[in-house]
């Protein structure tokens, strides 16, 4: 315990002398590219969020997106201020037991496996920092080395943990998948660390809102008739 409170107190000393690196090489408009990078990362994520999940549970169960969302309301807000897959599990099985109708077979199942492999938000998070890294530092991807990105990312993000910042620990084996390991690089995910809280605040909300989909659709495709309660009181 001693050594991991250490490393927590020291922690943003390092990030503070990453980010002076990556100051010092690339001057004061690292930060607007850093701005352009959370800004491509949260619009990648809430169309995933608002678009694609929707899109999915809609064609498949034939109801109305919204009611699940609201069945899964605080489950997902839960996920946003723990930034913890695995710490929202409970709440979110139980919210897709009771909100939305779903089996204890089936979440039990479902969900725990989710929160392990099925990290979509994260693979698009690493996929969008390593493209960000390779631009900043002038470093062009072909179109063989973008598919290796996105192979890695997906492999990376089965094997991330459920806690915080996991991520942006598993985006070191994407960057060297495509060859960019230099110091420079490194720094730049220093860079990324010091804003990286609120991005994966958000991106734990799109995990576990996509794993509680998927439960509810393998439910549905397993007979059972999604119910939420909540919606039919509303």
């Amino acid at each position: 315990m001693k050594l991991t409170r250490t490393v927590i107190r020291l922690a943003p000393i390092g990030v503070f002398g990453l980010i002076g690196r990556a100051v010092s090489t690339m001057g004061f408009e690292v930060f607007t590219a850093v701005g352009k990078y959370m800004l491509t990362i949260g619009t990648g994520l809430s169309i995933h969020l608002l678009i694609v999940l929707p899109v999915i549970f809609f064609l498949i169960t034939k109801r109305n997106p919204l009611d699940h969302y609201r069945a899964m309301a605080s489950a997902m807000a839960f996920a946003f201020s723990s930034s913890s897959s695995s710490a929202t599990l409970p709440l979110t099985m139980e919210s897709v037991e009771k909100n939305a109708g779903v089996s204890n077979k089936v979440s039990s199942f479902v969900l725990p496996m989710g929160a392990t492999i099925n990290m979509d938000g994260t693979a698009l998070y690493e996929c969008a920092g390593v493209l960000f890294i390779a631009q900043a530092l002038g470093v062009g991807l072909d179109f063989g080395q973008q598919v290796m990105v996105v192979i890695t990312a997906l492999l990376a993000s089965i094997g991330a943990a459920g806690v915080p910042s996991a991520g942006l620990v598993m985006i070191f084996i994407v960057l060297q998948a495509v060859n960019i390991t230099t110091p420079a690089a490194y720094a730049l995910v220093g860079v990324m660390l010091a804003v990286d809280r609120p991005l994966d605040m958000y991106r734990t909300m799109v995990n576990i809102t996509s794993d509680s989909i998927g439960a509810a659709v393998i439910a549905h495709s397993e007979g059972e008739k999604l119910t939420y309660p909540m919606a039919m009181e509303g």
